[in-house]
């Protein structure tokens, strides 16, 4: 299909991926509960001549279109989950599910891959094939690991893969990428501070594990500053602190929680290494003992540089000239990292702020996209497969 016909045909389709996105949008589900969401989207794939592969892990399905001729097999993913958050938004398809919204746009990814859908079914490839992943809990949960683990990328064995975010940093009608390394990998830990509990007037006579804490939050900061290339993007951020009983106690112990965030994953042994000696030190030094878990997380997203030009060239012909806009990572997570760690892949924004009702950052309680945007979201990842088959 050409270019400009992709477009005029996804904003043709536009009522009905408003339509779809609304309905999902009423109907949010959590991570690994999307058994209304994953039905309603296997309801809309089934007069559409794809083979579906269902359920994949176990909210889940891959929906493939094979082409006229063999080929390389480009797949598209689009994750289903919402979030616990009571939405605020005064809006006549408001969520009806009580604690838990879609503030994160993924109603709005499902319903642009449906479009996508529609408008390949319509034009199915001369050669290779096109698969598109609706994957569960992206929210924490790792879906995309699971996906991957169960087949998701096999049969037929895909070679490159594509994805995107709405997001209100970006204007409607403008996308974004980050070359390379484009999310954090997100690992977190957990330490305990292990003292004597006594009197808090006589501190002598006790080792109190909440002065141990302080210093450790303090000190495991230098890893950032002064241990790993100032030129590395990386956070340690403690989020949670628990302990004590009351204020004139001095506790036995103390636990703390928190998160990594660092872009190049050859640095996570690094960083486990230093954390700990810098924790063995302050706290044996103080007299008390410690335990430190350190646990990987999702891995960072990394944009293959080969398939960028392409993107670029697409987004061009959809949207016009010097749409893509090249930006700098995020220190956020993102489980589409799991595919791209098999297989080439791009991962990019989708511009939804549209003004002031749409700018609300993703995880907000009032949260919404322009739904504007919606069709480009679905011709440029429909253009983006037909380039690549037609290019390889």
């Amino acid at each position: 299909m050409k270019n400009h016909n992709i477009l005029k045909r996804a904003e043709e389709l536009k009522p009905k991926i408003v339509e779809w996105r609304r309905h999902i949008h009423q109907h949010p589900e959590l991570s690994f509960e999307e058994y209304e969401t994953v039905k309603y989207v296997k309801e809309k794939l089934e007069d559409l001549n794809f083979e579906i592969d269902y359920p994949v892990a176990k909210t889940g399905l891959t929906a493939t279109l094979k082409g006229e001729s063999d080929g390389p097999t480009v797949a598209l993913r689009a994750d289903m989950d919402a979030l616990p958050i009571q939405e605020e938004s005064d809006i006549p398809y408001k969520s009806t599910n009580e604690g838990v919204g879609h503030m994160c746009g993924h109603d709005a990814h499902t319903a642009i891959l449906l479009g996508v859908a529609h408008l390949i079914a319509e034009n199915p490839p001369k050669k290779g094939n096109i698969k598109l992943i609706f994957q569960p809990a992206e929210e924490g949960y790792s879906g995309a690991a699971v996906m991957a683990e169960e087949g998701a990328l096999k049969s037929p064995d895909v070679d490159v893969i594509a994805g995107l975010h709405v997001h209100p940093t970006v204007k409607t009608g403008e996308t974004s990428i980050t070359p390379g390394y484009a999310t954090a990998c997100a690992d977190e830990f957990d330490i305990k501070i292990i003292g004597k509990g006594g009197h808090a007037a006589h501190p002598h006579l006790s080792i109190d594990p909440i002065a141990i804490a302080s210093t450790v939050v303090s000190s495991i900061q230098q890893v950032v500053s002064r241990v790993i290339d100032p030129l590395e993007n990386i956070v340690i951020t403690i989020g949670k602190i628990n302990g004590g009983f009351a204020r004139n106690v001095i506790a036995p112990e103390v636990r703390l929680e928190g998160t990594v965030r660092l872009l190049n994953p050859n640095l996570r042994p690094i960083v486990k290494e230093k954390m700990e000696e810098y924790i063995r030190g302050i706290t044996e030094g103080m007299g008390g003992t410690y335990e430190f878990n350190y646990l990987e997380g999702i891995p960072s997203v990394k944009n293959d540089i080969s398939l960028i030009p392409n993107l670029e060239k697409v987004v061009e012909d959809i949207l016009g000239k010097d749409k893509l806009l090249e930006v700098k990572p995020s220190m956020g997570g993102e489980d589409f990292s799991y595919y791209t760690n098999e297989i080439p892949g791009v991962f990019f924004r989708l511009g939804t702020n549209g003004g002031d009702d749409t700018s609300y950052p993703n995880h907000h309680p009032k949260f919404n996209v322009d739904e504007d945007a919606l069709p480009y979201g679905a011709a440029i990842l429909s253009h983006f497969a037909y380039s690549y088959l037609n290019e390889d």
